[in-house]
């Protein structure tokens, strides 16, 4: 896509601080970490979600990030790591690219992580699992 910010990195358009590349897919550091080591992983082939991916590009990335994760907690001494990806405005995603964001842990950080959970209504559950099932053709 001409106007997508991380297809002109990927292009070598837009400079950026890369750490590993191959065929399918880039990382590189991003530019308003969260924490020490922030890393972003990308499919090179443009997608705005998984589902535009191809399951060759999804595997592919998948595979970079099992083999970034322990390499970026070492090399900043984490002892976890957060691994997240927004899809829609609403979710907070900001570049209709997909991309995974690596955020290595340390105690103490201060960065924090809390789902605001609920519980569902009795059977509410089972309701939407046979939605979910349905839309996939079950």
């Amino acid at each position: 896509m001409a106007d997508c910010v991380f297809c002109k990195i990927v292009k070598g358009e837009i400079p950026s601080s890369k750490i590993y590349e191959n065929e399918r897919v880039l990382a590189f550091m991003d530019i308003n970490p969260v924490t020490v080591g922030h890393t972003l992983v990308i499919p090179k082939a443009h997608a705005s979600d998984l589902a535009g991916m191809s399951e060759v590009d999804v595997a592919a990335l998948a595979e970079v990030l099992r083999l970034l994760a322990p390499a970026v907690m070492r090399a900043v001494g984490a002892r976890g790591y957060n691994i997240l990806n927004n899809f829609g405005a609403v979710a907070g995603q900001a570049v209709e690219h997909v991309h995974f964001h690596l955020i290595p842990r340390t105690s103490g950080d201060g960065r924090g992580y809390r789902w605001l959970t609920f519980d569902y209504e009795k059977g509410r559950a089972g309701e939407i699992a046979a939605a979910i099932i349905a839309e996939l053709g079950g």
